[in-house]
């Protein structure tokens, strides 16, 4: 019996130590991560919270984010480029890429 009361003694504390490990790191870790933070409210912007969408580039084909991407507004249409030196290719010869677009 005396042995089997040292095991249980010696899990008691190690689950009471373990406990409070884990309790001092969330303490910290919050006092940490609050120190970097201002009082003032949080702020997302609407690229972060929305999933972004992928466009194609009509010159070179490269899928880019649509919010990083370039516009350009043709009537109706808006057609996004990865760069600029793609849009000023498309504008140069534009009835040959609204083709394929």
């Amino acid at each position: 019996m005396n042995f089997l009361s040292q095991v249980v003694r010696y899990l008691f504390w190690f689950v009471v130590v373990a406990w409070g490990i884990r309790l001092l790191r969330w303490i910290f870790g919050r006092a940490v991560g609050d120190a970097g933070r201002s009082n003032g409210p949080i702020e997302t912007s609407n690229v972060e919270t929305q999933p972004r969408r992928l466009v194609r580039d009509p010159i070179c084909g490269v899928h880019v984010a649509e919010v990083l991407a370039i516009p350009l507004r043709e009537g109706s249409e808006t057609v996004h480029f990865c760069s600029a030196q793609c849009r000023d290719k498309y504008e140069a010869d534009l009835r040959k890429y609204a083709a394929h677009g």
